[in-house]
């Protein structure tokens, strides 16, 4: 049985250790010892401590009965051994999880929503909780609460109780143990069951940040940050906030503002933009019909080379195929490849993709579409000779 000193004291960075097992499996190296500092990795949904056994690098710590299993990669030839964690890590997974038996408390204090699931990850944190929906100012007022009892650094503790004392404590959840429950409880304001490592009292959390709230399989999902990560996302937030206020030349308090005016004039633009190309497209549509040869009463357009994008052949499209009897035929000499549409209007009657198929057994070509509209692409050097069987394949049609 592996003594799980990070319960009793979360904070011990080293001990002294006697390995009690090791086996060698898969090029790593299992190891078991008689007490440990390392929190196993997803142990109750946090995530595992980063470290080291005698220097070597820790790569994975899991739960295997009553033991904690070490996987390292190096062999290591004393039984007494060094371990140590990384405290950056360690510390950083205290806030976020004392962090979040806070703010699962103060949504169950305020609105009666219960947590139903979370997760600590590398960068953010989120908890689901049963409300069907939630307003800023709710959240705001949630955000507020939760950092008043941070600043009045009340203090946390961890204790163990048996089934038949649970009834005197005013649990969030039910523990999934029926014996040996550790509670942690945050001053008399919370009681969780709860096998992670948390802090000495609300004031290390530093602070809360509610990030983002999102509607989840009808319930919200609540992501957040807590202490030097909350730090980071303020100080990433400040520095974009000030770039974009240098940017515009403008005070950081009207940078939204200046944005929000940017924005409405870019919409009305790409507006604007949207009804000229419309006029353009009907005029050039229009100008091909008259340019257009016509053959038993329809209007047939044969362009080899047409000075447009691809791209702005396939916005011309519809407009042309709005013209009854019409039926096109263009082609884009592009940097290393030939591109074509062949397409008709909609009350002609011929199958574009049969013909496609046809010629695409005798010529090195590519594409394909629907009986109307045919896109496609061969090498540049054959998109003449492409073009023109498209052509007298149509004629045969017509």
């Amino acid at each position: 049985m592996t003594e799980k000193i990070y319960l009793e004291n979360p904070y011990l960075r080293q001990i002294e250790a006697r390995i009690t097992e090791k086996k060698y499996m898969n090029n790593k190296y299992y190891i078991k010892t008689n007490k440990t500092i390392f929190y196993p990795n997803l142990a109750g949904g946090q995530p595992g401590d980063k470290g080291t056994i005698n220097g070597v690098e820790v790569l994975d710590t899991y739960e295997d009965g009553v033991d904690i299993v070490h996987v390292v990669k190096d062999n290591i030839h004393s039984d007494r051994v060094q371990l140590s964690i990384d405290w950056n890590n360690r510390f950083d997974y205290m806030q976020q999880h004392s962090g979040q038996h806070l703010l699962s408390s103060v949504f169950y204090k305020l609105f009666n929503g219960e947590t139903i699931g979370f997760y600590i990850g590398k960068e953010y944190v989120y908890i689901d909780i049963d409300i069907p929906k939630i307003t800023e100012e709710e959240i705001e007022k949630i955000e507020e609460f939760a950092n008043k009892i941070i600043f009045s650094s009340f203090s946390i503790k961890s204790y163990i109780v048996e089934r038949k004392d649970m009834d005197k404590l005013p649990v969030r959840k039910d523990p999934i143990v029926n014996s040996n429950i550790r509670i942690v409880e945050i001053d008399g304001i919370d009681f969780s069951p709860c096998c992670g490592t948390h802090l000495r009292n609300t004031g290390e959390i530093g602070m809360i940040k509610i990030r983002k709230v999102e509607s989840y399989k009808g319930n919200i999902r609540v992501e957040f940050v807590c202490g030097n990560r909350a730090l980071k996302d303020y100080t990433w937030k400040s520095k974009s906030i000030k770039d974009i206020s240098n940017l515009l030349s403008s005070k950081d308090k009207d940078a939204y503002n200046r944005v929000e005016k940017l924005y409405t004039a870019k919409e009305n633009l790409e507006k604007e933009n949207r009804l000229l190309r419309e006029k353009l497209n009907k005029y050039i549509a229009a100008d091909l019909i008259r340019k257009s040869e016509t053959i038993n009463g329809i209007n047939l357009i044969f362009n080899k080379s047409i000075d447009m994008e691809f791209k702005e052949l396939q916005s011309l499209l519809p407009y042309v195929n709005l013209i009854e009897n019409t039926i096109v035929l263009f082609g884009v000499e592009g940097k290393d490849t030939g591109q074509f549409i062949l397409s008709r209007s909609q009350n002609l009657q011929i199958n574009m993709k049969e013909i496609f198929e046809e010629i695409s057994q005798d010529m090195e070509i590519r594409g394909g579409g629907s009986p109307q509209t045919i896109q496609g692409g061969c090498p540049i050097d054959m998109l003449g000779k492409t073009l023109k069987a498209f052509y007298d394949r149509v004629i045969e049609n017509l």
